[in-house]
């Protein structure tokens, strides 16, 4: 099936259970929430009522769909609702006790929200959400603000330098560096705190320290968590192999990519940590959830792909750097009038601290679900972070936001690779460093200006070699921004074309082996493949047009004339051009 494959060295899984048949839909209200004077230490009364999703509820899908985390439910079966009574329970109670001494500001609860209604659903399912305790009365109002305190991480977000200068100081070699880069960093936080919680006595490593009441919201967040099993059959990462092989036919960010990178970091973790300590680094660790223990993978292969999937689906990029935040990440994405998380300055009683914030993107009354926008980003990126497209990513009569990407890189037998090497990595600009592999989105229509200056460095040659001499070095990269000469940037054209057919072809294929049954999973999948055709299909069209007009362009050589004013004829008339003076060649009257 398709013509990529993996390596070896990957494991397939099995596969999951079928969905089942039919789902009771179940709200939990829970009647205690967060608020700033003194909360008394009551647990929540849990109703149950099978009901019709609100306009609110049945939009859920069709506005994107955020993925928290789903749990499949089915007629007669408690099990699943008990479940998420219990992790409900567990989050609201650590609030209501000790949210005000770390929230500045939390006028929200958790709570299980109905399935959507629209029949454009991932899975039948429910899910854990944010829910207002009060009216938010205008649009861009605070809904719930999180202290950062990222010196020591005595708070409760999680940041990747808390991995390497605090938490695996001892166990990392200094400027550590692995391929899942912050995501892997963040992954192996969440190992910690699952290992700190083994009810057969803590694991891990007991950092960082953290103020009062901080652990107990920790602990119930982390108990929140999908489960392996559940996210099996929610994130790409977690899929089985055959139905990651049709993803990766389905897309031109490829799966296999990441899941080759969480390979080589989990070994190379195991092989100089873990398995060095296993007292400290257990392979598994059991969790205590509610009255019931359950034992999930920690510090292995298994666990630690089943941490980067929690990491991708839950992270936030605010303040300069990937977050993991508990309890705001509770909030489910919405496609329209919502916000995404950002960073700012929180009032504290001895001053101002960093921290992100929550804000709501409409007037919502009590009991409204608390959404955010989870950013502009393509359907395959939100499959690979979230497990779900929005509608937003799907192709369209207008477009929406259909992206692709294409991937280019110096040849290995360029004769001048190693010119055009050293240009990337010292003479780009603001001295960035350049990778000679690059990756470009294209969203059809006019592409990336950055991919046509990369592939015209790429493609230099021939009669323009010239300007990898070492005396252009410090200008190539700015002449490159604007077309060279009419060969070179018919090879940078003819690439691009080739990239987009190539791309369109391998879809064609998965497309025609599919047939019309399709699975929750291979829905998502064609979902991306249908926005990216949409995309490639329409840079193809551009870039085909762009090809047949290659000689009305301007060139490096025209450019160069016309900069030093020798564009044009001279003649005698034209006072503007003057050699020496008064001088004009052949006019001197030399006595020999």
């Amino acid at each position: 099936m398709g013509t990529c494959h993996r390596r070896s060295s990957y494991c397939s899984r099995s596969s999951v259970a079928a969905l089942l048949s039919s789902v009771q839909l179940i709200s939990i209200v829970s009647t205690t929430c967060f608020s700033w004077s003194p909360t008394k230490n009551h647990r929540q009364q849990i109703q149950f009522a099978t009901l019709k999703p609100s306009s609110t509820q049945s939009s859920f899908y069709s506005n994107g769909g955020g993925f928290n985390w789903f749990l499949k439910a089915s007629s007669g079966d408690t099990t699943t609702a008990t479940r998420l009574e219990i992790l409900a329970n567990l989050a609201n109670d650590a609030l209501s006790e000790h949210g005000s001494d770390i929230f500045k500001s939390f006028k929200a609860r958790v709570a299980v929200m109905p399935q959507s209604a629209d029949e454009d659903t991932q899975q039948n399912s429910l899910r854990l959400g944010l829910v207002a305790t009060e009216s938010i009365r205008k649009e861009d109002e605070l809904v719930a603000s999180l202290p950062f305190y990222d010196t020591d991480g005595s708070g409760l977000a999680l940041a990747p330098h808390l991995a390497t200068k605090l938490v695996y100081k001892d166990k990392l070699p200094e400027g550590y560096d692995g391929w899942t880069g912050d995501v892997g960093l963040l992954a192996m936080l969440v190992l910690n705190e699952m290992a700190r919680l083994n009810v057969d006595g803590s694991k891990g490593i007991d950092l960082p320290t953290r103020k009062d009441g901080i652990p107990s919201l920790m602990s119930a967040w982390v108990t929140s968590l999908p489960s392996p099993e559940e996210m099996s059959n929610l994130h790409p990462l977690m899929w089985d192999e055959d139905d990651q092989e049709i993803l990766q036919s389905s897309s031109t960010k490829k799966i296999y990519r990441l899941l080759d990178d969480i390979d080589d970091d989990s070994s190379w973790l195991d092989e100089n940590a873990w398995s060095l300590d296993r007292d400290t680094f257990p392979e598994t660790v059991k969790l205590q959830i509610g009255d019931s223990v359950e034992e999930r993978q920690c510090f292995s292969t298994e666990g630690f792909r089943y941490a980067v999937s929690l990491v991708r689906s839950r992270s936030f990029f605010v303040d300069g750097s990937l977050r993991l935040l508990p309890y705001l990440d509770y909030a489910n994405h919405d496609d329209y009038d919502s916000f995404e998380l950002v960073g700012g300055g929180i009032g504290m009683l001895w001053g101002s601290a960093k921290g992100a914030l929550l804000k709501s993107g409409k007037a919502l009354k009590e009991g409204d679900e608390v959404r955010i926008s989870y950013g502009p980003k393509g359907g395959a990126d939100y499959l690979l972070d979230h497990g779900f497209v929005p509608n937003m990513c799907k192709a369209s009569s207008s477009g929406g936001a259909v992206t692709s990407e294409l991937t280019f890189e110096v040849d290995d037998t360029d004769r001048f690779r190693d010119d055009k090497l050293d240009i990337l990595e010292y003479e780009t600009y603001d001295l960035a460093p350049m990778e000679p592999s690059q990756v470009f989105d294209v969203t059809g229509g006019r592409p990336d200006p950055a991919m046509y200056q990369f592939l015209r460095l790429v493609k230099l040659g021939g009669k323009d070699a010239f300007l990898l001499e070492s005396i252009f070095r410090k200008e190539v990269w700015g002449f490159m921004s604007e077309p060279v000469s009419e060969d070179n940037e018919r090879e940078v054209v003819t690439s691009v074309i080739e990239a987009c057919e190539n791309a369109l072809k391998e879809m064609d294929e998965i497309s025609n082996e599919e047939g019309s049954a399709l699975s929750p999973k291979k829905q998502l999948c064609a979902s991306v493949r249908g926005s990216e055709r949409q995309a490639l299909e329409r840079t193809l069209e551009y870039v085909k047009q762009e090809a047949e007009a290659l000689d009305l362009k301007e060139y490096y050589q025209e450019r160069r004339l016309k900069t030093l004013g020798l564009d044009s004829d001279w003649s005698p008339e034209d006072d503007d051009i003057a050699f020496g003076g008064n001088r004009v060649p052949g006019g001197a009257d030399y006595d020999w």
